[in-house]
């Protein structure tokens, strides 16, 4: 099911921008990170990555992509996007 296509939304880019994920991390996450069901019918895909660095004056070493998504035909759309650091 993961070996589809990968879109994001242009809501989901905004909010990547804003929260510090970049469009190779979420189709990382959406191609091999955990996958979980979500509200409302979708299904959310959790990856942590190596950040080793600072997000808004605080040091972090990790940091946690989580893309909200709804599967089509050949493709999956990225609706939303939350980052957490830790």
């Amino acid at each position: 099911m993961k070996d589809k296509v990968v879109n994001i939304h242009p809501h989901a880019s905004k909010r990547a921008i804003e929260r510090g994920a970049t469009e190779d991390e979420i189709i990382e996450t959406v191609n091999n990170g955990e996958e979980f069901p979500a509200k409302f019918g979708r299904t959310g895909f959790r990856k942590n990555f190596s950040f080793d660095n600072d997000w808004n004056g605080k040091h972090y070493s990790t940091k946690q992509i989580e893309a909200y998504s709804v599967e089509e035909e050949d493709s999956w759309i990225v609706i939303t996007v939350i980052v957490k650091y830790f």
